[in-house]
Formats: C-alpha cells, structure tokens, sequence
C-alpha cells in the first residue's frame, strides 16, 4: 500500500510541476554506437518532439560509458542487488541510475541484433533488473513513465521482438511504458514523423 501511494504521489508532483510550467527533465539512454545512423535519426525525432514540448534532455551512449557486465556475485548467482537494491561493481552504472531518479522520464533507444536489444544495454538493463528487485532499488524507478525505440537495419523483421523483450524488462523494473516503437530502415523516413508526435505529447500523458 505504502508503495502505491508513493508512486501515485510522484505522478502528481509532476503533473504540478508540468502544469506550473517547469520544463520534464527527460533522461536519454541509448545502446548504439553511431550517433549518426538510423538508432541516432530516430533518437533525435523523438528528442525533437520532446523539447517542443518544452521538455530538456540528456542523453547518454552507453558505449562511450563504463558498464561492466553482471557478476552474479555469489553461489547461488545474486549478490547485494537483491539484498540491498544496489551493485558492487564500481562503474558508471550508479550515476546513471541515480540520473533516471532523478528525472521525471526517460528514453531507452536501441538498434536491433538478432530481434534482441544491443548488447551495452542488454548489460545496463540486465543490472538494473536485480537491484529493481529490491524495493530500495527500485524506489525512484517503480511509476516513471518510459519510451522504448527498437531500431532494425537489414530486413527488419527483428523490431518487434525486441521490443517486446525491451518491455518486459522496463516493466520488470517498474517503469510505467507510455510507448515502444519498433522502427526497421524500410520505414524510417515514416516512423520519423510519428517519434516527433510521440515526443510532443509525451508530456501530456499521466
């Protein structure tokens, strides 16, 4: 119960701080390496309709970034994550979380390998799933709301796979998912305007 109206009262506050004009601070995270290829062009739609909506944004490579991999700490493959809802691996993980909870939103943008995210924030997520199963860990995460973009190259045929692997992950963590957009390169162009729309009313939706 405790949780519920926590979680209820963060989505008000932020609906008060919306409503007196005070800009949704948006955090980007995105697991491409080309910040000018399709996962990029797309990225940027979204960003685009998200600051004419008055939103700010930081955005975050992951592989300009030091996450390391989980160690599935002890024997029996947990460590403090399930304990004490944090990592002992000293990298840029923590900032990074400490950034989501900070926000009012956040972004996670991927390009698509074998229908599943990309392999830096596969690691990311992989981290932020175990100390979510703490409720220390998740305090922050569980209500915010969260955009998933699953780029594909190649035939394509790998988006929506990732995106349904994208979203059970970010529901696993707690985010409340106001979209995840598949996109492949066949209709980027397309997918371009509609990822504007998406950021444009991001704001709107509670």
């Amino acid at each position: 119960m405790g949780i519920q109206i926590g979680i209820g009262l963060r989505i008000i506050l932020n609906t008060i701080k919306m409503i007196k004009g005070e800009k949704m601070k948006t955090i980007v995270i995105t697991g491409s390496r080309n910040n000018k290829g399709q996962t990029a062009k797309a990225t940027g739609a979204l960003i685009e309709g998200l600051k004419d909506a008055s939103a700010t944004t930081e955005e975050f490579f992951l592989v300009n970034m030091d996450i390391q991999r989980c160690r599935q700490c002890n024997d029996d493959g947990w460590g403090i994550c399930r304990t004490e809802g944090k990592c002992i691996i000293d990298d840029d993980f923590k900032m990074l979380v400490e950034k989501i909870k900070d926000s009012q939103a956040v972004v996670f943008a991927t390009p698509v390998y074998f229908s599943d995210l990309s392999e830096s924030l596969r690691a990311f997520l992989d981290r932020l799933r175990r100390t979510c199963m703490n409720e220390a860990g998740k305090s922050g995460i569980e209500g915010k709301r969260a955009i998933g973009v699953c780029v594909a190259g190649g035939g394509g045929g790998g988006a929506p796979e990732c995106t349904v692997n994208l979203e059970k992950i970010l529901q696993r963590c707690g985010f409340v998912l106001v979209d995840v957009v598949p996109v492949k390169r066949q209709n980027l162009d397309e997918k371009l305007e509609i990822l504007k729309s998406i950021g444009r009313n991001f704001s709107k939706k509670q």
